[in-house]
């Protein structure tokens, strides 16, 4: 296992070419593993590696903190830390551009969420091929209502795709934590599994696909993708209602609002953020 080099920023991800056909990329930021402008050029690099590299055919993503997958966007971070950056090869913003190109790349993408998959971490996992998850520590979310906010990511594009509209708009517009055994029974994520059972699971199916053959998983990927996955002109407002939102003073006083209570530092705001955003309403008009 090694690390990618980053001159300018504390390397928040870590990966592991188990076999050249089969990778792992864990997320290794803590406390909480905050998703923030610094981590988008390290993302960016495995991507371009999964799009490019002639070996892969499969890539798992996993976390070492201990209780998060992802979490959310960094708000502490300068807004044109953000802004600024260029748009991908597709033309969208840096965010939703990796999470189009992950969704289309020639390899099997699968994600392990044992924790928090909140915000980043749930567009993540719905911009994935496939989605397990601990059934005792897996909590997905898109609690951006909640905070005055639109998620920026793709999922309002992705997830109704995925599990309906009815469903869709309840989590999104309930901005709840979503725990691993109704995220299976909504279709949110393949399969909820015991905690103990996870890891093990996750690498055979890993295995048996990096076994077959590439060009055979590609094609079927492609056909696959070519019924299902939203175009990139459905994905691109939302970052730009994202990005109007955080200027917003609903938002802002949301936001200052869950600060002052213990958001971004490690504690219970971080581990019940569902509970959190429906607290503070009457706090932060």
């Amino acid at each position: 296992m090694y690390k990618l080099e980053k001159a300018s920023s504390i390397c928040q991800i870590r990966l592991e070419r188990r076999l050249p056909s089969y990778w792992r990329v864990t997320f290794d930021h803590p406390p909480l593993n905050i998703f923030g402008p610094e981590t988008i050029p390290q993302l960016n690099e495995i991507i371009t590696g999964l799009e490019t590299d002639e070996d892969v055919k499969v890539v798992v993503f996993d976390s070492v903190v201990e209780g998060f997958f992802l979490t959310h966007y960094d708000f502490l971070a300068r807004l044109e830390d953000s802004t600024n950056l260029p748009p991908g090869p597709t033309g969208l913003q840096a965010l939703p551009d990796m999470l189009a190109r992950l969704s289309r790349a020639p390899v099997v993408s699968i994600v392990s969420i044992r924790g928090r998959a909140t915000g980043v971490g749930s567009e993540l996992a719905l911009a994935s091929d496939m989605r397990f998850a601990s059934r005792e520590k897996a909590i997905l979310s898109q609690w951006e209502v909640g905070a005055g906010l639109v998620p920026g990511g793709g999922p309002l594009a992705r997830l109704p795709r995925l599990i309906g509209r009815g469903r869709a708009l309840e989590v999104l517009l309930g901005a709840d934590d979503i725990r691993g055994d109704l995220a299976e029974l909504y279709g949110y994520v393949n399969r909820s599994l015991p905690d103990a059972e996870l890891d093990g699971f996750v690498d055979a199916l890993a295995m048996r696909i990096a076994s077959f053959d590439k060009q055979a998983i590609a094609e079927t990927k492609r056909l696959v993708n070519a019924a299902s996955l939203p175009s990139d002109a459905e994905i691109a407002p939302e970052w730009d209602a994202f990005i109007a939102a955080v200027a917003r003073p609903a938002a802002r006083n949301r936001i200052k609002a869950l600060m002052e209570r213990g958001f971004h530092r490690p504690g219970d705001v971080e581990n019940r953020l569902g509970y959190y955003v429906g607290q503070i309403g009457g706090y932060a008009t």
